[in-house]
């Protein structure tokens, strides 16, 4: 029988980060520290999670993959691939950089990797923004006279956001996240990002940090105008759906639920709000709140039943 498997978060200290995933999830976080990231679920060489609980605890996540790779990710997986996802919690305390992530078409040339990523907006003060792709009619050549004048901000589209809306940046979109957002960002297992500008901002050392200026306009869909969020709803719906994953929000009242059958896929269950209890087979019931994120396994039969009033995200479509 497979079950749910959790991983011991990441903390990665960051100079626009906050205490927010303390406050609003009740974590202990390294002390006075600005933590803007939680890496929940991932898999790189300088990056491992680390399974808590089950059959597998203490495992990293490589090496579960490379102990049952048919039963975590099907027949076809092979043990030695990466898993393909990264799945992280962003405490924007502060305004991020200005950037983009190179697209595949270039990627390989600028020895980066491409990364779309979908950001789902667990909580945002009054008046957050996010910056996503360029003002209608923006050129590159208008781009690069705002960059020398420091007035990027002119050609960006930004946009307020609120509790429970998504958006889906793909590889090539330059973006930025305002401060005040506490954001779930499912992403392509990549850590490349090229900064255009950052606001005239000096890192945790003290010095100004380094930006991409070449690569971002090499990396930069100067026909990308305008995205629009999926706005938040109390109904289930598709709220990403890329070549690299699909996320579907799913919206369940207090005592319902769902099953998820075994040999179809495996996924990545997000509680971005309320409580669940997830039971694989006949096995006890795992509880799981606001904040958690858990891989269910190919191999697995998962029932759901919300404890209260939840929202869930399921990430499929990635093996």
């Amino acid at each position: 029988m497979q079950e749910l498997i959790r991983f011991k978060p990441l903390y990665q200290e960051r100079v626009w980060g906050g205490r927010a995933l303390a406050g609003t999830f009740g974590r202990r976080i390294p002390a006075s520290r600005p933590i803007g990231e939680s890496w929940e679920i991932v898999d790189r060489p300088e990056a491992q999670s680390v399974v808590v609980g089950g059959p597998m605890d203490g495992k990293t996540l490589r090496a579960a993959l490379e102990a049952d790779p048919a039963g975590i990710m099907g027949p076809a997986w092979p043990a030695a691939r990466p898993f393909p996802l990264l799945v992280k919690w962003l405490d924007c305390s502060e305004r991020l950089s200005l950037q983009v992530h190179p697209p595949a078409s270039v990627a390989a040339e600028l020895r980066g990797e491409p990364k779309t990523e979908n950001w789902y907006i667990a909580r945002a003060e009054p008046g957050a923004q996010v910056m996503v792709g360029l003002k209608r009619g923006v050129t590159r050549g208008q781009f690069e006279q705002a960059m020398a004048a420091q007035s990027l901000e002119s050609c960006v589209h930004s946009f307020p956001v609120s509790a429970g809306d998504s958006i889906l940046v793909h590889s090539g979109e330059v973006h930025a996240i305002d401060a005040g957002n506490l954001i779930l960002e499912i992403q392509q297992n990549s850590d490349t990002t090229y900064r255009v500008y950052d606001w005239g901002r000096v890192g945790l050392d003290g010095r100004p940090r380094q930006l991409h200026i070449a690569e971002s306009l090499r990396s930069i869909r100067w026909d990308d105008f305008e995205p629009a969020p999926v706005r938040a709803s109390a109904t289930s719906a598709v709220i990403a759906d890329c070549p690299e994953f699909r996320i579907r929000r799913l919206y369940l009242a207090a005592g319902e639920g769902l099953r998820l059958a075994a040999h179809v896929e495996p996924r990545l269950l997000s509680v971005a709000s309320g409580a669940v209890k997830v039971s694989a087979g006949e096995g006890d019931a795992q509880a799981l709140v606001q904040g958690d994120n858990v891989l269910l396994p190919f191999a697995g039969t998962f029932t759901i039943a919300a404890d209260e009033t939840s929202i869930l995200l399921l990430t499929e479509h990635f093996a």
